[in-house]
C-alpha cells in the first residue's frame, strides 16, 4: 500500500497555531462536509460506484443480468487510476482496462471450449504472472493481481454458449470503456470549475512510477511464485475438500499475499484474513433476506464506493467491501442457494487464509535466516 497522502500542496488550510483543532472542533456547514470528503478519495470513489452501477442498470432493463460479470469486471477499470495526474492516469488507467479486457476475452476462451482442468490452472499461472509483472512495470494500484485474478476465475467458470462469446466481451469492452471515461472525466469538470477547482477537488499528487525494468526484479518473481504456489495449492485443497467452484479460496490467498517489496507482515495477513471473512458475513446478511436486483445492484455500486474510499488507506478494511462486492456480483449472475454459497465461501477463506498466511510466515523465518547470517559476517568487517 502506499503511505497516506500528505496535506494538499500550496493550500492554506488556515491551521496556525492551533488552527486545525479549532477547525476540527468547529461545527461544518453542509457546503463545507461535502467538500471535505475530497480528502476521503470521495470523487474516487464516485466514480467507480457509478461506473458498475450505469452498465448494471443496462443490463437489468435490456433482461441480460446473466452477464452481469463481465460489465462488472470491465467496470473495474475505474479502480486504478485513483487521483494521479491526468498525464499519468491516462496510462495507468488503460494499461489496467486492456488487462482486464485480455484476461476476460481469455477467461471466456477457456468457458466456450469447457477447458480441463489443467488449462484452468495453467491459466491461472498466467493471469497471476501478467498481472504482477505489468502492475509491477506500470506502477499500477492496487499493486496486488486480485481484481485480474478474480475476473479470469469467475469468467472462465460460466457456462458460456459458443454463439455469446462475442456478445459478452462487448458487454466487457463497453463497461471497460465507460469506467475510462469517467475516470478521465475529472480533466474536464475541473476545467469548468475554473477557479473553484482547487475548493471543489482533491488535489492530484500520487503518480504512478513506471519500472521498465521490473520484470528483472527477483523480489516480483518472488512474489509471482508465492501467489502461484499459494493459489494452487489452495485451489487444490479446496478441490479436496468437494467445494464445488474453489476459486473464492483461490482469490482468498491473492487477497491475502503482499505485493512485491511489500513487509510480509502476519499483522497485516490478519487485517485481511478478517477483512476478507467479515466481508463474507456482510454478504450474507446483504443475500439472506433475497433481495431485489434492483437492491442487489444498488449494494454492488454501494460496495465499488466504500471499496475505493478505504483502499488507499487500508486494504484490510477495504475488503469489507471488496469480499460482498464480489460475492453478490457472482450471485447476481449465476444465482446459487445462499447458505451453501456462504458456507462454501467461509470454509474457503479459512483455507486460502491460512495458506497464505503460512507462506507469510515462512517468509518472515527466511528473512530472519538471512539477516543472522549476515549480521557475524558484517561485525567480521567491523572488527577487522
Amino acid at each position: 500500500m502506499h503511505p497516506i497522502e500528505p496535506g494538499h500542496a500550496g493550500r492554506s488550510d488556515g491551521a496556525v497555531d492551533g488552527g486545525v483543532d479549532a477547525r476540527r472542533s468547529a461545527p461544518e456547514s453542509l457546503n463545507q462536509w461535502a467538500f471535505s470528503l475530497r480528502a476521503f478519495q470521495f470523487e474516487v470513489a464516485t466514480r467507480a460506484a457509478v461506473s458498475v452501477a450505469l452498465p448494471l442498470v443496462v443490463l437489468l432493463l435490456t433482461g441480460h443480468l446473466d452477464w452481469a460479470a463481465y460489465a462488472a469486471f470491465g467496470a473495474m477499470t475505474s479502480l486504478f487510476g485513483r487521483n494521479e495526474p491526468y498525464r499519468i492516469r491516462v496510462r495507468t488507467v488503460t494499461v489496467a482496462g486492456l488487462l482486464m479486457l485480455v484476461i476476460i476475452a481469455g477467461g471466456l476462451v477457456l468457458a466456450v471450449s469447457q477447458a480441463s482442468l489443467l488449462i484452468l490452472a495453467l491459466g491461472l499461472v498466467v493471469v497471476i504472472t501478467l498481472g504482477i509483472l505489468v502492475a509491477s512495470t506500470a506502477g499500477l494500484f492496487p499493486a496486488t493481481p486480485i481484481f485480474f485474478v478474480f475476473g479470469y476465475a469467475v469468467v472462465a467458470q460460466v457456462p458460456t454458449p459458443g454463439d455469446e462469446f462475442w456478445v459478452r466481451l462487448l458487454v466487457a469492452v463497453a463497461a471497460a470503456a465507460f469506467a475510462w471515461l469517467l475516470s478521465m472525466s475529472g480533466w474536464l469538470l475541473r476545467r469548468l470549475a475554473g477557479e473553484r477547482s482547487d475548493s471543489m477537488f482533491k488535489n492530484l499528487l500520487r503518480g504512478a512510477v513506471v519500472h521498465p525494468r521490473a520484470w528483472r526484479d527477483p523480489q516480483v518473481w518472488l512474489s509471482i511464485a508465492q501467489n502461484v504456489v499459494g493459489a494452487l495449492l489452495a485451489g487444490g485443497l479446496a478441490m479436496l475438500v468437494g467445494i464445488g467452484h474453489p476459486y473464492w479460496a483461490v482469490v482468498s490467498v491473492i487477497a491475502v499475499l503482499p505485493p512485491p517489496r511489500a513487509a510480509h507482515s502476519v499483522s497485516r495477513a490478519f487485517h485481511r484474513i478478517i477483512g476478507t471473512a467479515v466481508g463474507v458475513v456482510i454478504a450474507g446478511l446483504v443475500l439472506l433476506p433475497g433481495p431485489s436486483v434492483v437492491i442487489l445492484i444498488l449494494v454492488i455500486a454501494a460496495c465499488q464506493f466504500g471499496a475505493e474510499l478505504l483502499i488507499g488507506r487500508h486494504y484490510g478494511a477495504a475488503l469489507l467491501f471488496v469480499t460482498p462486492l464480489a460475492l453478490t456480483v457472482v450471485h447476481l449472475t449465476s444465482p446459487v442457494p445462499v447458505q451453501s454459497l456462504l458456507i462454501d465461501r467461509v470454509v474457503e477463506t479459512t483455507l486460502g487464509g491460512s495458506v497464505a498466511l503460512a507462506i507469510v510466515l515462512l517468509a518472515q523465518a527466511v528473512l530472519r535466516r538471512r539477516t543472522s547470517r549476515l549480521r557475524p559476517a558484517s561485525s567480521g568487517i567491523g572488527t577487522s
